[in-house]
């Protein structure tokens, strides 16, 4: 970090390397999580789902790119063993033992909700202190939200198809 950089951070910088630690593993496993449920999912509209939760995973990658350079800005260590990912995250990573595509998304939707809060966190602890990490924190979290909705609107498109159905067989 530059020497102007260190004068006008005014915040706890190691906590917030902490902090951010903790969302790269979180992405890492997020990342994951898209991937293998996108390539594992069964069921209604997976066809039309899973190129999406692909391009939610890359995304997820991205995130972890920017947390990554922000950490090295910061002078810190980013995670260098996939190992620390699960005792870092404070999001959980949830198999998709059942591949059932309103289960993945459930698992998805978990996972976004708590990213969302994990970036508000971020955001909240670096306002006024950090510009550089709060704009990025806010950056993230807004595609956070927007996962969050996509996968709220599937899910509500496969409870319509479900009562349809059930409609259908009266």
């Amino acid at each position: 970090m530059g020497k102007q950089a260190q004068k006008i951070l005014t915040l706890d910088t190691e906590k917030l390397i902490q902090m951010l630690n903790e969302a790269l593993a979180e992405e890492w496993l997020a990342y994951y999580q898209y991937w293998i449920g996108a390539r594992v999912m069964e069921g209604p509209m997976r066809s039309e789902i899973e190129p999406e939760l692909l391009l939610h995973a890359d995304e997820e990658l991205a995130h972890a790119v920017l947390v990554a350079n922000r950490i090295l800005q910061l002078g810190g260590k980013p995670l260098l063993n996939p190992n620390q990912w699960i005792k870092f995250a404070k999001c959980d990573y949830e198999e998709p033992i059942d591949p059932y595509v309103e289960e993945i998304l459930n698992q998805n939707l978990k996972g976004e909700r708590c990213a969302i809060q994990r970036y508000q966190d971020i955001a909240d602890f670096t306002a006024g202190k950090d510009h550089a990490t709060h704009q990025m924190a806010i950056q993230i979290m807004n595609d956070e939200l927007e996962h969050e909705e996509d996968i709220e609107a599937w899910i509500n498109d496969l409870e319509i198809m479900k009562e349809n159905f059930k409609k259908m067989r009266l």
